[in-house]
């Protein structure tokens, strides 16, 4: 049976799933949040894949959509009252030797120190491979904005770790 355009759309689409739920849970630091984003994104990428413009990008347009999603809910989200008790905190154990887990845990301490645009930038840049002009297409700034945002973030990093400070991969504009 051949493929309908249809196919190869939900194709494409269902490839970028793995990165949107990291990119999500980078966000949202809750899987069950994330969860709920990356399925709403879809949806959306779904109802409204008449408007996706075929040979652009598919995965910087699935970003862009999941990042407004995130806006969104944190936007409702300022109405609501967090559960500050702690309960979740108090799960989390760690046995001896685990070393390299408690060098994530400090990491993703430090990266939730980074100021939410200096946090999304590096993700977008460092861990999703994004270039700088798509990653400043997403976030609605200018590359040099984009760049300057990463390196601040790398520089606040490894202040926040006490490692020593980033080698420069690009000059910043």
């Amino acid at each position: 049976m051949p493929r309908t355009v249809l196919d190869e759309f939900e194709a494409d689409l269902t490839k970028f799933i793995p990165n949107l739920r990291a990119f999500a849970n980078s966000l949202t630091r809750n899987r069950d949040l994330a969860d709920d984003l990356v399925q709403e994104t879809m949806i959306k990428a779904f109802q409204n894949r008449r408007q996706f413009a075929v040979g652009s990008n598919m995965k910087a347009w699935l970003f862009m959509i999941l990042r407004n999603a995130y806006f969104s809910h944190l936007r409702k989200r300022k109405y609501e009252i967090e559960d500050a008790d702690g309960v979740h905190a108090d799960g989390v154990a760690v046995s001896e030797g685990q070393s390299s887990h408690m060098d994530m845990i400090d990491f993703n301490v430090a990266l939730e120190k980074l100021p939410p645009d200096q946090r999304e930038a590096l993700l977008l840049i460092g861990a999703e491979g994004f270039s700088y002009e798509d990653a400043a297409l997403m976030c609605g700034c200018a590359v040099g904005t984009m760049k300057s945002r990463v390196n601040r973030a790398r520089t606040k990093l490894a202040q926040l770790l006490n490692v020593a400070q980033p080698i420069a991969t690009e000059t910043i504009a």
